[in-house]
């Protein structure tokens, strides 16, 4: 269950709470200058970054900051009190590989451990209508709906990159894939599926970029060093296409031949990066997570080498393949068929190689004279204190082209509150200057759809994947399908829900969302 944070209802008259009083006075005269607006509304009634000089916000404070009084701004980790606390701080993460691996669970007729549901991957699964910037970074668009359970609301903060450029127009890439060829690769789907899923990259990718192939069992070795395409396509399909199932899974050694490679090959100018494709059951050699993320790290630090990791298989270490993209300034997709794969390695290529913003974090302050109670759904693993926000030697998440996030917050609002609500503020980092970068966006009250099911049609998405998870992640073998979010209908009427919006918006991701609910619900 999500951490809840209660702020401080006015009229109290403790320290902190005079000191938080003072600082949103201070910060409300000097937002203007801390954070820089985007237009990023539409027309559904969400309330975005053109709000950004209104006075009463209350803008992530910087790191130093001081009130009136000479104290610094209040933040949760600074005051004994969970209910000073306003502000909710993580980095971004675009992984989908819950999502997927959840749907290949109940494609196969059992609920997925609730231990492996992840909320942010399943609601990130979706395509989003969020307005997209014309250069690196991101827009910020924030709306939200009340909830039939009273003062409660859902929140959506969408943040959104650039459009995907077309392949031709993109970076030159520099890719090793690592490929997992231990025996459990060898049940039905696992390796084969690995074999089209390079071969298909393969073809996709243009002549001025680079490959190389290393395999891992009990030991790694390089099957094929950094090999530019042009002319040498054939030879890396023959390389593709003579990988066959050994004996254990020596992860550890993998990871380590396999960015002694991507290091060997290192390219200027290029997005340099790890594919590992694995069911991640690491069951020889070092096996210990710490040791092999601290690998990973450190290559990280000293190349700028990314990690992207393609889970594959009906057992799948889930866990660990999520903590190895995170070490690794990378994210994670999860491939059960060919159709993933052509999504993951044809249709979502640049997105999935490319870079628009690194160490990107994300920071919502709430409006404690509006705001009882709210905690965000999700992104556990992601949490960033919150005076680091602006601190840019702390370790964020790296976002592609063409990729949106979206973080879903439950909010209970002060009986008849009105007014601002939250500020929704992303930093990133130049993927090649380095230099940072904000935007920021608002919402008011008055802003609230008065339902869930009147907002917009992808606020309704957002909502289903997101009641969807929390009942999977929920659930008790003694309790109902209605799980712990606010405004949860249950798994029968989430399932109507969705199959309407799969008609309406004519996308078959929505209607893969409505199968796997009605999958769910017969097992429940």
């Amino acid at each position: 269950m999500e951490q809840r944070y209660r702020t401080p209802r006015p009229g109290t008259t403790t320290g902190s709470t005079r000191r938080l009083r003072a600082a949103v006075l201070a910060l409300t005269a000097t937002g203007t200058l801390l954070l820089t607006s985007c237009s990023a509304s539409d027309n559904s009634g969400s309330s975005s970054a053109d709000r950004s000089n209104r006075t009463g916000g209350l803008p992530a404070p910087g790191p130093a900051e001081t009130s009136a009084d000479g104290q610094r701004s209040i933040t949760g980790d600074e005051s004994p009190s969970p209910s000073a606390d306003h502000l909710s701080t993580f980095a971004l993460d675009v992984d989908t590989a819950s999502y997927g691996y959840a749907r290949r669970a109940l494609h196969d007729g059992h609920l997925p451990d609730p231990s492996t549901v992840r909320p942010e991957e399943f609601v990130n699964s979706f395509r989003q209508d969020y307005e997209r910037p014309d250069g690196n970074g991101f827009t910020v668009t924030v709306d939200g709906a009340r909830t039939d359970k009273t003062n409660w609301s859902l929140l959506r903060v969408g943040l959104a990159t650039r459009a995907a450029e077309s392949d031709e127009d993109r970076p030159p890439a520099a890719l090793t894939f690592v490929v997992d060829v231990s025996g459990s690769m060898g049940e039905p789907g696992r390796l084969d599926l690995a074999k089209k899923s390079l071969d298909t990259m393969t073809d996709k990718l243009r002549d001025d970029d680079s490959v190389a192939l290393v395999t891992f069992s009990d030991e790694a070795r390089t099957v094929l060093p950094m090999t530019r395409l042009d002319g040498h396509r054939g030879r890396i399909h023959d390389a593709i296409a003579e990988l066959e199932t050994q004996d254990s899974t020596n992860l550890g050694a993998g990871v380590d031949k396999g960015y002694a490679t991507a290091a060997e090959g290192l390219r200027e100018g290029a997005t340099n990066r790890v594919v590992l494709i694995s069911d991640a059951l690491a069951n020889t050699g070092d096996t210990d997570a710490d040791s092999i993320l601290e690998r990973i790290s450190r290559e990280r630090r000293d190349h700028g080498i990314t990690l992207f990791g393609v889970g594959v298989g009906s057992d799948y270490g889930d866990a660990l393949m999520e903590r190895l993209a995170d070490k690794g300034d990378g994210h994670t997709a999860y491939v059960s068929n060919e159709a993933d794969a052509r999504k993951v390695f044809v249709d979502q290529l640049p997105q999935n190689i490319d870079l628009t913003a690194r160490d990107a974090k994300a920071q919502v302050a709430f409006d404690p004279e509006t705001v009882a109670e709210f905690h965000l759904v999700g992104y556990e693993d992601r949490k960033v204190a919150d005076e680091d926000f602006r601190d840019d030697n702390v370790d964020g998440g790296e976002v592609g082209p063409g990729h949106t996030v979206t973080a879903v917050y439950a909010v209970r609002t002060r009986p008849g509150a009105d007014g601002h609500l939250a500020t929704a503020s992303v930093r990133w980092l130049d993927p090649d200057s380095r230099a940072p970068h904000e935007e920021s966006g608002q919402l008011e009250t008055g802003d609230l759809h008065d339902d869930v099911w009147s907002a917009s049609t992808r606020f309704q998405v957002t909502a289903v994947a997101a009641y969807f998870a929390d009942t999977l992640r929920t659930r008790d073998s003694e309790a109902d399908d209605v799980g712990s979010l606010p405004g949860n209908p249950g798994l029968d009427e989430l399932g109507e829900r969705a199959h309407a919006l799969a008609k309406k918006t004519e996308d078959k991701d929505v209607d893969d969302l409505a199968e796997a609910i009605d999958e769910a619900s017969l097992m429940k």
